[in-house]
């Protein structure tokens, strides 16, 4: 009996030390991502496309928090004289989706900025007061940004992953300035626009 109690005892332990990797294993929370952007800048015509990439961190099942810095590395507008060289932008917050399968389809809500740089070349503009937008912005401006929206991530593997996204993202002009519909602003305003981003990535 006690020979048979040894085994048995025996074989649980070594049972048990089998298990123990898969068990100890943690769950892959860390994401790193790099996607391409396109959108515009709201109170002007004309597209921007830009490359960036993410860092995220799933705190739970339902809340990643992440961060994204995208540059945006074209003259903008490219129709016209541009006020722009180039756009940065960064924004920082926190998506909210459950998993079915393979597929997250989630909500986001984040905030950061974006950096316009100064034109290229002198820019030029009417002597009067308030001046244009493109005005203001083409001595370089970094402006409060929002984006809000929702997408969809598609699991390739136990690692990587595909994202779609799109989302309303608003931008904080300076006031005094006269907008994209020749209104004169007295005080700081919004203006909105579509971005649409896609990208793969790895979770670790």
């Amino acid at each position: 009996m006690r020979h048979a109690i040894g085994i048995s005892a025996a074989c649980v332990v070594l049972v048990s030390i089998s298990l123990a990797p898969a068990a100890a294993q943690p769950a892959r929370r860390a994401e790193a991502a790099v996607h391409v952007a396109a959108g515009a800048l709201p109170q002007f015509e004309g597209s921007d496309f830009g490359v960036g990439g993410r860092l995220a961190w799933h705190a739970d099942d339902l809340f990643t928090f992440e961060g994204e810095l995208t540059v945006f590395p074209g003259e903008y507008p490219d129709s016209v004289v541009a006020f722009s060289r180039r756009r940065v932008e960064g924004l920082f917050g926190l998506t909210a989706g459950l998993r079915f399968g393979v597929l997250r389809p989630f909500a986001k809500f984040r905030a950061g900025f974006l950096d316009v740089q100064a034109a290229e070349q002198p820019f030029p503009c009417i002597l009067i007061f308030p001046p244009p937008l493109a005005c203001t912005l083409a001595g370089g401006r970094t402006l409060p940004a929002f984006d809000i929206g929702g997408g969809i991530q598609v699991d390739v593997t136990s690692g990587t992953f595909i994202r779609v996204e799109a989302g309303d993202r608003l931008l904080k002009y300076p006031a005094p300035a006269i907008d994209g519909d020749g209104v004169p602003q007295d005080e700081d305003f919004y203006g909105h626009g579509l971005r649409f981003a896609a990208g793969v990535g790895v979770r670790f």
